[in-house]
């Protein structure tokens, strides 16, 4: 594999909450869980966004859900009624997480989402 990304080992839901953003980041597999569990930080999401200005990142797991939900403070330039940015509501903030690429990892085939069968 080339490059390894974000989204090779997780998929992703962002949304508004005002002001604020929050990004979920769900897992393919336990051990994809794993590696979030201890790579994807609020401090890693923070530097990443940096350029929207989180005031602060809140993470917040859901064991159950293989997830991590992070919570985006002041990203939103005033919300959906206020803000003059094409996104207002952070719906693009999932995908643009995503896109973060990821420093090798010896065992990602056990992260990689499952091959789905199709009958022919």
């Amino acid at each position: 594999m080339d490059a390894l990304y974000l989204s090779d080992i997780a998929h992703g839901r962002s949304g508004d909450k005002g002001n604020h953003a929050n990004v979920a980041v769900i897992a393919y597999t336990p051990a994809g869980f794993a590696w979030l569990r201890q790579h994807l930080t609020a401090e890693v999401v923070q530097r990443y966004f940096h350029s929207l200005n989180p005031s602060r990142v809140v993470r917040y797991e859901a064991t159950n859900l293989l997830a991590v939900n992070f919570v985006l403070y002041d990203v939103l330039a005033g919300g959906a009624s206020r803000s003059l940015r094409v996104d207002t509501q952070g719906k693009t903030l999932a995908l643009a997480l995503l896109r973060m690429p990821l420093p090798p990892i010896d065992d990602v085939s056990s992260m990689l989402r499952p091959k789905v069968r199709t009958t022919p």
